[in-house]
């Protein structure tokens, strides 16, 4: 009565979206402004709306004791217009939240237009998830979706690539990615879609192109590589290539004079791959390619072209051919295989830090299997798959056709997986082919998650992919949290070892100040015994050439000397008058006080003795006949 929704299903699924709140669901369908929800009678004029069964209105407002916990009011009109429903959706890109404001009659298209205006990104780059009621074209008109009046959705671009926080990290990460070089071979109008990393070189590239169209390096005419690639020598990131995809066209170069007969072989080559069986064209259409856009050359040769040349010694380059091939078979929208040997893959898989890993998918190819069309064009090649598989496996692939080619992947599945997987897929009839392999790396072996047959739908693909990728996703927690842990414990480790050698240091560096402390100590100790040894040789010369104390008996004058040492000892000793002051001198000196660190001063008048001529008697100096000096040390 309130919305005139008559649909019960539309109802009970607005219920649903409200949790079952009845006012909730009436005003998300309702405007506020239209109409109010009231939980009793007031006492105003009720109307029953326009659009609901006339007797049951006119029963519901005429009737006050209604039972009714809830009544619609109109205001001042008979009639209620329901009104377009406004949809607000929250989208998520990246590190940006865009709010979109929209009535439920729109379509999907108009929200991707408006990100288009705020986003800066092409609509046909988009893909808009979050969608409960699974996948919505563009078309998809809102109100058929049942939404709920807030929603969230986020915006994929796989086709974009990530952005970076500077030139050297975009530089860094072109070198880690992938690029396609879809190659236009001019003269026999073929396509080559190869794959390079982005550290090859330009000259990596064209000898690659030589051993694919015979044309010599020096003979080539390029087209379509950017200006800033002047040097063969400079790497795809650095060159300014379209990622992740980048044409080019080859041709080779015409010498100024071309003889008639040069001229003729070339034609010749021409219209010989060009006379070609009919039947091929017939088949072109199973490859999802019209007659129109096969040329007459490279058709013939496309369709009889292996995917993997047979007995090949380099499985690089077989991956390569294999890469080119599907790309010319099935379109550019395919998994980015990888580009290298099984082993080279795991170690890209499984061997890098436990954040990097990823799981490892083998594609196994079969060219006799009525399966692998319709599994290679319709699910390898749906643009979901394909975005799932670049985020989250490596993928590998292989062509089963070729005898040699099974036997040599079947023993490399023997050595890396056991005989039980290899026994596996040999016994896999053709019609069964192709194979999806879903690999993930253990600590001490490969396990092979998944065996998917090429009898499936997308959905299950996709299903059985994202099951791989829960399993994955537990051990990988259990990984880097194992990884963590042997990081902290090894950066304890490093931290005690630096501590430790540090204590070392400290203590080398203690000893060898103890040990040089040591040495002058013993050489100060050297020194001062050579010091002493030399001056108590000097003290016994002098005290060997003093002459003879006179005896107080004596007949010559005789000066009879006391002399007062700095700790307070006296000694005396008698000199003759006549000797010379130098006698006085070299007798103090005996005593251990060189007069060069002692002066001698007299007492009345005080006066420094060692400043008077010590070749003068004592007579002369005034030392007669007695007197008492004292020795001072010099400052």
């Amino acid at each position: 009565a309130c919305t005139g929704i008559e649909n019960i299903d539309e109802a009970i699924t607005l219920l649903e979206q409200n949790n079952w709140d009845l006012v909730a669901a009436i005003n998300g369908v309702i405007p506020q402004e239209n109409g109010i929800l009231q939980s009793e009678y007031g006492g105003e004029t009720s109307h029953g709306p326009a659009y609901g069964p006339t007797s049951h209105s006119t029963t519901a407002s005429s009737t006050p004791s209604s039972s009714s916990a809830f009544r619609y009011v109109v205001p001042s009109r008979q009639i209620v217009e329901r009104q377009p429903r406004m949809l607000d959706f929250r989208v998520e890109y990246r590190d940006r939240n865009v709010d979109v404001v929209l009535e439920d009659s729109s379509t999907v298209g108009d929200i991707k237009h408006i990100l288009e205006n705020e986003l800066q990104i092409p609509a046909s780059k988009m893909l808009l998830k979050g969608w409960k009621t699974g996948d919505v074209d563009d078309s998809t008109v809102l109100k058929t979706l049942h939404l709920p009046k807030n929603n969230s959705l986020y915006v994929l671009t796989p086709d974009l690539p990530p952005p970076s926080s500077s030139h050297s990290g975009a530089l860094q990460e072109s070198l880690n990615q992938n690029f396609m070089l879809i190659v236009t071979h001019r003269e026999v109008q073929r396509e080559y879609n190869l794959n390079f990393s982005g550290s090859s070189t330009i000259q990596e590239v064209k000898r690659n192109v030589y051993d694919l169209t015979s044309i010599p390096v020096r003979h080539q005419l390029w087209e379509g590589w950017p200006p800033s690639a002047t040097d063969d020598s400079m790497n795809l990131a650095a060159a300014g290539l379209t990622f992740p995809c980048h044409r080019l066209t080859v041709g080779r170069r015409s010498s100024p004079v071309q003889t008639r007969e040069q001229s003729e072989e070339q034609c010749t080559d021409v219209h010989m791959v060009s006379d070609s069986d009919g039947d091929d064209f017939e088949d072109a259409t199973e490859f999802g390619v019209d007659d129109g856009e096969m040329f007459g050359v490279a058709s013939s040769a496309l369709r009889k072209s292996p995917m993997m040349p047979e007995n090949a010694e380099n499985e690089g380059d077989a991956l390569l051919q294999f890469t080119a091939e599907f790309s010319s078979r099935y379109g550019d929208c395919h998994p980015v295989y990888f580009i290298g040997s099984l082993e080279a893959a795991f170690q890209e898989a499984f061997y890098g830090k436990a954040r990097d890993r990823k799981l490892l998918a083998i594609y196994l190819h079969h060219d006799e299997s009525v399966l692998t069309n319709v599994f290679c064009s319709q699910m390898l090649c749906a643009e979901s798959i394909v975005s799932y598989l670049s985020q989250n496996f490596i993928t590998w692939a292989w062509d089963m056709t070729k005898e040699a080619n099974r036997a040599r992947f079947l023993t490399m599945c023997t050595r890396h997986f056991g005989s039980v997987v290899a026994q596996t897929i040999r016994t896999q009839k053709t019609d069964q082919f192709p194979l999806f392999l879903i690999i993930m790396g253990k600590r001490s072996s490969n396990e092979v998650l998944n065996v998917i047959q090429g009898n499936t739908t997308v959905d299950e693909l996709m299903m059985r992919l994202m099951a791989a990728m829960e399993i994955f996703s537990a051990q990988q927690q259990e990984d880097i949290k194992d990884e963590d842990e042997r990081e902290a414990r090894e950066n304890v480790k490093r931290e005690q070892d630096e501590a430790y050698r540090i204590s070392l240091e400290a203590d080398r560096a203690k000893r060898e100040a103890q040990e040089r402390e040591m040495a002058e100590q013993f050489r100060l100790e050297q020194i001062r015994k050579e010091q002493e040894e030399e001056r108590e040789a000097i003290r016994l010369s002098l005290e060997q050439s003093l002459p003879p104390e006179p005896k107080e008996e004596s007949t010559e004058s005789v000066s009879k000397l006391r002399i007062r040492t700095p700790s307070g000892e006296f000694f005396e000793r008698r000199f003759l008058a006549s000797s010379k002051l130098q006698v006085v001198f070299d007798f103090v000196a005996s005593k251990g006080y060189p007069w060069e660190e002692y002066k001698l001063l007299g007492t009345f008048p005080r006066r420094d003795v060692t400043q008077l001529d010590p070749n003068k008697s004592l007579l002369e100096v005034k030392l007669y006949p007695q007197e008492t000096l004292f020795l001072e040390a010099k400052e």
